[in-house]
């Protein structure tokens, strides 16, 4: 499940609220062991993925580096191609 969760720092463009927060909500599913937790626990869950959304973009805020940013079309790129060499998934 968290494989989904990918890396947020040093990307040109920078991480958008929207992959911040898809990176959350993978983390509470995963901690939680549910991708819809009950009536009884929505509340508690939904806490929780805000808090962690707003931990994620203060730490990706507060970050340095020296590296230049990466290219995301040339890391997807990078990353298929290991996964294919791995024989994960197929050539398309």
């Amino acid at each position: 499940m968290c494989r989904s969760i990918h890396t947020l720092h040093n990307f040109e463009p920078a991480a958008t609220s929207d992959e911040v927060h898809a990176a959350a909500l993978q983390y509470v599913r995963k901690i939680a062991g549910t991708t819809k937790p009950s009536k009884a626990n929505q509340e508690a869950f939904d806490r929780a993925v805000a808090a962690i959304e707003h931990a994620t973009q203060h730490l990706l805020d507060d970050l340095v580096t020296s590296a230049p940013p990466k290219n995301r079309e040339e890391e997807a790129a990078k990353a298929r191609e290991r996964a294919i060499k791995s024989g994960r998934y197929a050539a398309a």
